[in-house]
């Protein structure tokens, strides 16, 4: 019979005080207003903006290593979507990316103000149990079924301690220029009615629903310029950075004049280093896109 790589009680106890540390330090982040990390020159000197990992060891461990913030006290590191993806335990197939994210809040809670870990698509599926498909496997079952693996009984100990810092996580950064870095835009902008004051307020139950605005932010595909247009306007950006869109081929893309899109899952995999004091173009950013070493 198979029998589960359970973790010890220590390490169990550990990842659910890293949790909430780092629940605690995403709140308490300095810049942090509403949703939203304003990073200025006080706060940091360049910030490392990364994209999606979906548990990509290979690029996160490079990602670490270019960031360095033990010896760069003035360097921030934008995350984001590390749920979903990576290797997956041989004894039950289940995913196991789970360490990504408890990676993620373990280096929140060391360097609390230095570390942003964007809310994603993937992480708002396990937040509230929406079911993602793809290539006919189940994601969050098998997200669930690398918890079951590693935790056993205490499985749903870790999950409880997991939510609060994943509903906790800032929707954008925004950095001098008014460059904005969030996951996605929402689709259809200007055909649809968007509240904008999730980015300023406390969000509630009713802002976690399937399609409602937090949704449709984080899962939009539309990168048209006119839908860009729109939504840099309403937030007041003139260049937004996204992560969301696999870009296999290059490691990023820029789909128009304002938006450049990352992505740190495949071999190919793009980030972008940003001093904070000056204001960046979008083509001067697009110069700037860098690929993690081979």
């Amino acid at each position: 019979p198979h029998v589960p790589m359970l973790a010890t009680i220590e390490h169990i106890e550990n990842v659910i005080a890293n949790y909430q540390a780092a629940a605690k330090a995403n709140r308490a982040t300095p810049g942090r207003v509403g949703n939203v990390i304003e990073i200025t020159p006080e706060l940091a000197d360049e910030v490392m903006i990364t994209a999606d990992l979906h548990g990509n060891r290979r690029n996160f461990t490079a990602i670490r290593r270019i960031a360095a913030l033990d010896k760069n006290p003035r360097r921030h590191l934008i995350l984001q979507e590390v749920c979903h993806g990576g290797p997956t335990y041989p004894g039950n197939g289940g995913c196991m990316s789970h360490t990504m994210l408890e990676d993620v809040a373990q280096l929140k809670a060391q360097f609390p103000n230095q570390v942003h870990f964007l809310m994603s698509n993937h992480e708002l599926a396990e937040l509230t149990d929406y079911p993602i498909l793809k290539q006919k496997k189940m994601l969050n079952l098998l997200f669930r079924l690398g918890l079951q693996e590693a935790y056993g009984a205490a499985l749903e100990k870790v999950r409880e301690a997991a939510l609060p810092f994943l509903r906790s996580c800032p929707l954008a950064v925004r950095l001098p220029g008014d460059v904005v870095v969030c996951h996605s835009a929402p689709a259809n902008f200007d055909a649809r009615r968007f509240d904008l004051s999730i980015f300023d307020r406390e969000l509630d139950a009713g802002d976690f629903i399937e399609h409602g605005d937090l949704f449709n932010l984080v899962w939009g595909r539309d990168y048209s310029p006119e839908n860009a247009a729109a939504f840099a306007q309403a937030i007041n950006a003139k260049v937004l950075i996204h992560g969301h869109e696999p870009c296999p081929e290059q490691g990023y893309a820029v789909p128009n004049e304002i938006q450049i899109i990352l992505d740190c899952c495949g071999s190919k995999a793009a980030y972008l280093m940003v001093p904070t004091d000056q204001a960046f173009t979008h083509a001067q950013l697009v110069e700037k896109i860098t690929l993690l070493p081979a």
